[in-house]
């Protein structure tokens, strides 16, 4: 027996803000450079399809406006959570291609809706470069989804991003566990205040990627499952600059792959996500083809043989009072949302899927140590005109 992986496009740019005036992000590309490397042979996954996101379009938005897209990012964000639910009724493991950080909104509505259903909380564990946590309690102002997805999904933020259906957070702060942000990451103080536990790139290469997995593990042992989100800009620049906000400090690719593999060797890793690679800056597909070398043989222990489907666990004991540091008032409850239906979490026949056959669906509209260095030359150096991208 085996789990099967099951891979879902979420071409998504709405949570970023234009690279110029004249052109938009071009990560909604990743999941098609990526297919084109081989991923889902190689992975022996099923083809779960692609959920076409509205079209980016800022329009007139100005800061001061919330989140730009907000209206677009929430009905993709409830589409993704249907079709993330689908999968995992069905007991395989889902592998969702971004598209930028906003498809963790979709994401955790689906987990929230889980660990509904089961009577049990659901964890993250946040593999990112930067934190994410921009709100409008330590910021003048937000705009860009894509820098403010954990902050949103952690219940900080306007309503109709941070509480759909009702649901507000979709993850405790004390159910999330960020790994690989830079040691000066402008909200480091503001995660610790809220009691979010983070492991920064120098104290997870001091402890070793397979140790932080197995840490990270302990984190949410009160979970009855987690979901894993990766920016694959937690990597240096060095080695994978085609990113929309390159940040030197980062991890290499084979310690990703360990990270990876420890992070989904469990029953309880109930799928992961990739986000923020942007073909715009890789014209040959060598950054391609590395992200996809690493995505196979990290996740690995999800189809070897004997590996079992999802499991949920029990729901563990009652969360704890927020800790003293944590200042920010509680959010004001939300009405209860409608019930769903439990999902089945025993392996189910695999067949043809009843919610996709492949078609599209259309919302409408130095430190990298020796031997860790894959791809590094002068021609890798990150474009500046990248920099001023807000998305952190």
């Amino acid at each position: 027996m085996m789990r099967r992986i099951a891979v879902l496009d979420a071409p998504t740019n709405l949570g970023l803000r234009p690279p110029t005036a004249s052109s938009v992000p071009g990560c909604a590309k990743a999941p098609g450079a990526l297919r084109d490397h081989g991923l889902l042979a190689r992975l022996r996954a099923r083809d779960a399809g692609c959920l076409t996101p509205p079209r980016y379009d800022p329009g007139d938005w100005r800061p001061g406006d919330g989140v730009c897209h907000a209206p677009e990012i929430s009905a993709y964000s409830l589409a993704l959570a249907d079709r993330i639910g689908a999968i995992i009724d069905r007991g395989e493991f889902p592998l969702v291609l971004g598209g930028d950080c906003s498809v963790l909104l979709g994401s955790g509505l689906a987990m929230h809706r889980l660990g509904e259903a089961v009577g049990g909380r659901i964890g993250l564990v946040f593999v990112d470069g930067h934190s994410d946590f921009r709100h409008p309690g330590n910021a003048s102002y937000v705009g860009a989804a894509a820098g403010e997805d954990l902050a949103l999904v952690t219940g900080r933020g306007q309503p109709d991003l941070a509480a759909i259906e009702g649901r507000r957070p979709y993850f405790r702060d004390i159910d999330v566990v960020v790994l690989g942000i830079r040691a000066q990451d402008e909200y480091r103080l503001d995660l610790q205040a809220a009691g979010i536990t983070t492991r920064p790139v120098p104290a997870l290469r001091a402890e070793g990627a397979a140790r932080t997995a197995q840490w990270a593990h302990e984190q949410l042992v009160d979970c009855a499952g987690y979901w894993v989100h990766i920016d694959v800009d937690v990597l240096d620049p060095a080695v994978m600059p085609a990113v929309d906000a390159p940040d030197p400090g980062g991890i290499a690719f084979a310690e990703l792959e360990i990270l990876l593999a420890g992070l989904v060797d469990t029953p309880h890793c109930l799928g992961v996500e990739l986000t923020v690679f942007d073909p715009d800056y890789d014209p040959d597909g060598a950054y391609a083809a590395e992200i996809v070398n690493t995505v196979v043989a990290g996740l690995a222990p999800v189809v070897a043989p004997g590996a079992v489907p999802p499991r949920l666990l029990p729901p563990g004991p009652a969360a704890p009072a927020p800790r003293a540091a944590d200042s920010r008032p509680e959010p004001e409850p939300l009405p209860a949302p409608a019930a769903v239906p439990a999902p089945a979490v025993a392996v189910e026949p695999i067949g043809p899927d009843p919610t996709s056959d492949g078609a599209v669906d259309d919302l409408g509209t130095d430190p990298l140590g020796p031997g860790l260095r894959r791809r590094a030359s002068a021609g890798d150096e990150p474009d500046p005109a990248r920099s001023g991208i807000d998305i952190a």
